[in-house]
């Protein structure tokens, strides 16, 4: 695990309970952050609110404490909520990590129903924004170091059968990152991230029939891991990236040069 510090420094992640979210929430935390997390459901937030705590101490006793509110991320009063908690409960919001999103359409695009898209568009694209504006209201930017970054996909990069409506949604996304980031600055840096084949549930049809077969997508001949993509939010969100903005990282083990 890379050394950052986000000591004194107050995180909000969607999507945190599990694959990329956790795995940023536990790489924030032990780096001395305030986390506070979502997910849908009040008890698998508890729970993994927990043991992150627990997990991030082990690594870094002075590590921050993470806490955990149930959300629906397409729900606005829900993000007005989880803002005003993490600024109630740490005094503060500095960071903010767009994760939660949504893959429910497989298929051509043509042969979605238009409740499917306003679905995977509303979650994956208008909720970021939607969550950034509250996250403002609530306070991120009134302290130096202000950062917000939305997890988008290499497939916004590319044209695949099947998930077009997904990736449509995460293209739409990093043209978001770019306007938010014109419009914010110079208080707050916005900047996406864009990761390939990662072992997570909301990716698991890509590799867990053949993962062989998806690590020989990657030259490094392996899909990635959630801890992977943190290490990747955490440099954008941190302090050691002060000149970063409006960027599209993308963490694909180099899938996107081909295997």
């Amino acid at each position: 695990m890379t050394s950052y510090d986000f000591t004194d420094r107050i995180a909000l992640i969607t999507g945190g309970t599990r694959g990329i979210g956790y795995a940023t929430a536990r790489l924030l935390a032990a780096s001395g952050a305030n986390v506070l997390i979502t997910g849908r459901k009040e008890d698998t937030v508890e729970s993994a609110a927990t043991a992150l705590t627990n997990e991030a101490r082990t690594i870094n006793p002075h590590a921050g404490r993470v806490i955990g509110t149930a959300a629906h991320v397409a729900d606005p009063q829900a993000a007005t909520a989880a803002c005003a908690l993490a600024t109630d409960a740490f005094g503060s919001l500095d960071i903010l990590i767009n994760n939660a999103g949504t893959n429910p359409a497989f298929g051509p695009v043509v042969a979605q129903s238009a409740e499917i898209m306003t679905k995977v568009f509303q979650i994956n694209t208008i909720a970021p924004a939607v969550w950034a504006g509250e996250a403002i209201k609530a306070g991120l930017g009134n302290r130096e170091g202000a950062a917000i970054v939305n997890v988008s996909s290499i497939g916004a990069l590319t044209m695949e059968d099947h998930i077009g409506v997904y990736n449509a949604s995460k293209a739409a996304l990093i043209h978001l990152t770019k306007q938010m980031a014109r419009e914010l600055a110079p208080t707050i840096r916005v900047n996406a991230i864009s990761p390939g084949v990662v072992r997570t549930k909301l990716s698991e049809a890509l590799w867990k029939n053949d993962e062989a077969a998806a690590a020989r997508l990657s030259p490094l001949r392996r899909i990635g891991e959630p801890e992977d993509i943190a290490e990747a939010i955490a440099f954008l969100a941190g302090p050691g990236t002060p000149w970063i903005t409006g960027e599209n990282l993308v963490v694909d083990g180099g899938m996107l040069i081909g295997g």
